[in-house]
């Protein structure tokens, strides 16, 4: 069953009804869905579909001619071009009669072994775009070859692309369609351990417990997921042991740069170029306080669920993993989940506040949000908020994300007022979520203050089921 990108398929839905030559560059991290997207869009129509291989340019060629060859006869020939110039200007003739979709998937392989595809891609299309009918797609998994490559000013191909999409993981909202049998705390902790990629969510069974599918995937040696995190690092860098080391780090508490560097013994100088590296490819992810622009207060939190929930207890427990002692691993990781899906929480709620403001439901009309965190003046000690967002000089947001059994009190919700009064807004808005709702003495003050909602995960849940 296909799910998701509704968005993403009306924009090349529109390209491909405008009749003209179209070009679009699809990328996005592995396993995020890029090729089942591309297979749902081209299924219904005349399209030649070509995925490159880790291979030489002979064996590319090879491959393109058949699917080239087979849109024409319908059968494999076994004719092969001579060239990738002399098959391309041959798709780019047939396009000049009908509408044809090219898509050239794993684009990246191909152009590797075949140093001039780039600049014959570009020959040809200056030479056909005014009078053809073809949509190109050019998809890849090798962010940073298609940033460098495809996208980038130098590159041969820049400035011919009619649209470029990134593609990411599905959201909370996406992830809980995926499944109809868990139950709604269930979906987020499945979204929690594993995130919004597709292909980590096709390994979930909604048919057993979390403590299955956790003890079926990351605790399987043979799953897999199990080393998922490091096969990915080795597709896309070359020194994998420090990367490994920055990650463990980061998701074993150490959050500034100077804290990573001292953990994994090297400067910071080459800490930062690592991270560099890992924050564009989407697993980790680089903060500063909500509405702050220096960067001594950064810290780096790892963005990718999967790899956070694998760096925070597999390494910890590969011994007794690779031992067979599944039960055992899974009886360690078991009671720290509550206290794991604290900021999984969060993202959540952010995300909730960012479908409600796009709906037209919220009070505040903010252009970003975040987390703060600094000195508070009145008890001159660190402190945090979870959510901050602002609308202008007079009008604020703030929240705070309890994911607990137990009911919210009313001390969080007097700690939240304490906290935004930190900052001098006429207009403040109280945003206090909760997993299993509130006391009733919190219900009574908020009630009493006017500008605070009681937002519980079961209410998230039900807006979530209104919109999809």
């Amino acid at each position: 069953m296909f799910v998701g990108r509704e968005k993403e398929l009306r924009d090349l839905d529109k390209m491909y009804r405008s009749d003209k030559f179209e070009f679009a560059v699809i990328y996005g991290r592995r396993r995020v869905g890029k090729t089942a997207l591309i297979s749902h869009f081209i299924q219904d129509k005349k399209a030649i579909y070509f995925m490159g291989v880790e291979s030489n340019e002979k064996q590319n060629l090879e491959n393109f001619s058949k699917s080239i060859f087979e849109y024409v006869e319908g059968v494999q020939s076994g004719l092969v071009f001579d060239s990738f110039q002399t098959a391309l200007e041959y798709v780019f003739q047939l396009a000049q009669k009908e509408r044809i979709i090219i898509a050239i998937d794993e684009y990246p392989y191909v152009a590797r072994v075949s140093k001039g595809l780039a600049s014959t891609l570009q020959m040809l299309i200056d030479k056909y775009k005014d009078n053809s009918k073809l949509m190109l797609i050019i998809c890849g998994s090798s962010m940073s070859y298609i940033e460098d490559h495809v996208l980038a000013y130098k590159a041969p191909l820049y400035g011919r692309r009619t649209a470029q999409m990134k593609i990411l993981p599905f959201d909370f909202a996406e992830t809980c369609r995926c499944f109809n049998n868990f139950s709604d705390e269930d979906k987020a902790i499945i979204y929690g351990i594993v995130g919004g990629t597709p292909q980590y969510l096709l390994q979930m069974d909604d048919k057993l417990s979390i403590g299955e599918n956790i003890r079926n995937t990351f605790l399987n040696t043979s799953s897999f997921l199990f080393e998922e995190t490091e096969n990915l690092l080795k597709q896309e860098v070359r020194d994998t042991a420090n990367y490994n080391a920055i990650i463990t780090s980061i998701a074993t508490g150490a959050s500034r740069m100077s804290e990573i560097s001292a953990k994994i013994g090297e400067n910071t100088s080459v800490c930062s170029n690592y991270l560099k590296n890992l924050i564009s490819l989407g697993i980790i992810k680089k903060e500063i306080p909500y509405g702050e622009k220096s960067s001594r207060k950064s810290i780096y939190r790892i963005a990718d669920n999967m790899f956070r929930f694998w760096y925070r207890f597999i390494p910890a427990n590969t011994s007794i993993i690779m031992r067979g002692a599944v039960d055992l691993a899974y009886r360690r990781i078991e009671p720290q989940l509550s206290d794991y899906m604290g900021s999984v929480f969060e993202d959540i709620c952010g995300q909730y506040l960012w479908n409600m403001l796009i709906n037209g439901k919220l009070p505040v009309e903010f252009a970003e949000l975040g987390r703060w965190w600094g000195n508070d003046p009145v008890s001159r000690s660190q402190t945090e908020i979870d959510i901050m967002a602002v609308q202008d000089r007079n009008t604020a947001l703030f929240g705070e994300c309890k994911w607990t059994n137990e009911k919210v009190d009313l001390g969080v919700l007097e700690i939240l007022v304490k906290r935004s009064q930190i900052f001098h807004y006429n207009n403040t808005w109280l945003y206090l979520f909760a997993k299993n709702g509130f006391t009733k003495g919190c219900q009574e003050e908020a009630e009493k203050l006017g500008n605070v909602s009681l937002v519980t995960f079961q209410d998230i849940m039900d807006y979530i089921y209104n919109i999809v």
